[in-house]
């Protein structure tokens, strides 16, 4: 009797692009799995460069879970925060009034001095509804 002998192919590794990653990400976000998502930014801080492009998805669920994803973050892992700085500056030029919204209300939340400096550069935009956000985070954070 004859054996014959198994060849295996070798396997290769899939990769996921970063596009189909933020997409998961605000897939959970969505669904309320920010603590998957708190897990996810420990683990691999670059991740708080796609936060100003995270922003610009029109479900509201998925902003919010950002904000919430910050609120944990500052208390969690602070030192991290900072990366999500320039992507959130970013934010800020987009041409969608509800945008620059929330990247002012995150930066607000991170509350590093460069992050309270750009958001401060925002009290003359041309949305009243940004300028108000800009000013009720000045007014909170004034009066401790």
């Amino acid at each position: 009797m004859h054996i014959q002998p198994i060849h295996t192919t070798k396997r290769t590794q899939s990769t996921v692009s970063d596009d189909e990653l933020q997409t998961a990400i605000a897939d959970f976000l969505k669904m309320g799995h920010v603590d998957n998502i708190i897990a996810l930014f420990k683990q691999e801080p670059h991740y708080h460069t796609w936060s100003g492009t995270l922003l610009t998805d029109q479900r509201f669920a998925v902003r919010l879970g950002l904000a919430v994803l910050y609120e944990n973050l500052v208390i969690e892992c602070p030192d991290d925060i900072y990366l999500a700085v320039p992507s959130l500056a970013e934010a800020l030029k987009n041409e969608k009034e509800w945008v620059r919204g929330e990247a002012v209300n995150l930066l607000g939340i991170i509350g590093s001095d460069q992050a309270i400096a750009l958001m401060t550069s925002m009290t003359d935009d041309p949305s009243p509804p940004v300028v108000e956000i800009v000013t009720d985070i000045l007014d909170t954070t004034s009066n401790g």
